[in-house]
């Protein structure tokens, strides 16, 4: 029969989610908190062993064995280091490794000398380690309990905060499904079950409404701890958020059949999104669209009637771009490499589809082929420049690879402007 000890310790387990090794290791260093305060001090190194089913307990005085040095070399080391931190401090700034590590150091804590050693272990060696019994000579008094409870539940509480952390940081770039929560100023909690993440403004499109109650998909921005615990960043207005979903959605991108090569988002109104693929036995465009665009309206649907293009890659710079500005039909690019600037020619009633509402087509294109692109109307006036447009609304993007080169043929899809 397990004793009321073990049970409790089990019963904690399930309700913290925690495993028996982490709070064994945390009723330990309690008791070795509770011995030093009753019976031990400050220059003892102490582990305890606690037997949860007998409530047996046995503590050690756990010490390295280093070289003897003289206390007088000691003396002179402490003034000398005392010193070298004085002149530290009067120049402004920390000392380094370098500056002490030429000084004799030794820890009387949790280092013996060779010598003192020798008489506790005829045997003893430098680099050993010595575990030294101490007596338990009675219960621990008031004092040393309520130091074992207060380790105790700070121990346990950094366990719960590890493990929140650690199992949100392999989500990292990742989508997680979560409830709002509530909405603070310009920041929404979000409530993920085990904690509450945050997704900040910067974070958020502009065209969604974050009601209380509702149930989206987020992108996981960023895990990190902080003082108070795990902080969790969400995001709605990322590019990794339209590459996971492309993940989640396509199986030929799932399963590296297809790649994503780039990304450009406008949030909430319209990305581009550059695929290929090595197999010719495969349409990129085509099974990311899916039959009768099933696969493309769902990510649309999952992004909240974002619009997308999907264009297929190309190593060739004036097909890219001449892809990545679809829906617009291009005459001719002409690219400039040594500043990384292409001229697209385009027809008089193509001039405004390329360009897009408010520069949006031509700046995405952009930011996705990572080319200034100036726009052109053939035997025309009219010319817009990207670079112009991006001056005015920054887009998020996403950097490019390089693949073989591949053609490029046109199709369009309804909700989703197709480029191949």
């Amino acid at each position: 029969m397990p004793s009321e000890i073990t049970k409790a310790i089990q019963t904690l387990c399930e309700e913290k989610a925690l495993s028996v090794d982490v709070v064994m290791e945390t009723i330990e260093a309690a008791l070795a908190a509770a011995y030093r305060k009753d019976f031990g001090n400050k220059q003892q190194n102490i582990k305890v062993k606690f037997d949860p089913e007998t409530g047996d307990t046995l503590a050690w005085d756990v010490k390295t064995v280093v070289e003897d040095i003289d206390a007088e070399v000691l003396e002179k080391a402490q003034e000398e280091l005392t010193a070298r931190r004085e002149k530290a401090r009067e120049e402004g700034r920390e000392m380094t490794e370098e500056e002490v590590a030429d000084l004799p150091r030794f820890n009387p804590k949790t280092e013996m000398m060779k010598s003192e050693a020798k008489a506790i272990n005829k045997k003893a060696k430098i680099g050993e380690i010595l575990e030294i019994p101490l007596e338990i000579q009675h219960d621990f008094g008031r004092m040393a309990a309520q130091t074992a409870k207060q380790v105790i539940i700070q121990k346990i509480r950094e366990a719960e905060r590890n493990m929140v952390y650690g199992s949100y940081k392999d989500q990292e770039g990742k989508i997680i499904i979560g409830t709002v929560q509530r909405v603070e100023g310009r920041k929404v909690l979000v409530d993920l079950g085990k904690v509450t993440a945050i997704m900040p403004s910067d974070q958020q499109t502009s065209r969604e409404f974050y009601r209380p109650g509702s149930r989206m998909k987020f992108f996981v921005a960023a895990v990190n701890m902080t003082v108070r615990g795990p902080e969790i960043v969400l995001s709605r207005n990322s590019t990794g958020m339209v590459e996971e979903i492309f993940h989640q959605e396509i199986p030929e991108i799932g399963d590296g059949s297809i790649q994503v090569k780039g990304i450009a988002r406008d949030a909430g109104f319209r990305s581009k999104v550059a695929v290929y693929t090595e197999d010719n036995s495969i349409d990129p465009i085509g099974s990311c669209i899916g039959q009768r665009g099933g696969r493309i309206n769902t990510i649309i649907e999952e992004l909240g009637g974002e619009k997308i293009d999907v264009i297929k890659w190309n190593e060739d710079p004036a097909a890219y771009i001449g892809n990545a500005l679809s829906p617009a039909k291009v005459l001719r690019v002409e690219i400039n490499n040594e500043y990384k600037e292409a001229e697209v020619y385009v027809a008089a009633d193509q001039f405004s589809l390329a360009i897009g509402r408010n520069g949006q087509n031509v700046r995405l294109a952009s930011t996705l082929t990572g080319w200034k692109i100036k726009v052109k109307e053939e035997g025309g006036t009219q010319v817009v420049s990207s670079e112009e447009i991006a001056e005015e609304v920054p887009v998020e993007g996403a950097v490019v690879s390089e693949a073989p080169a591949e053609e490029n043929p046109v199709a369009e899809e309804p909700k989703a402007e197709i480029k191949e």
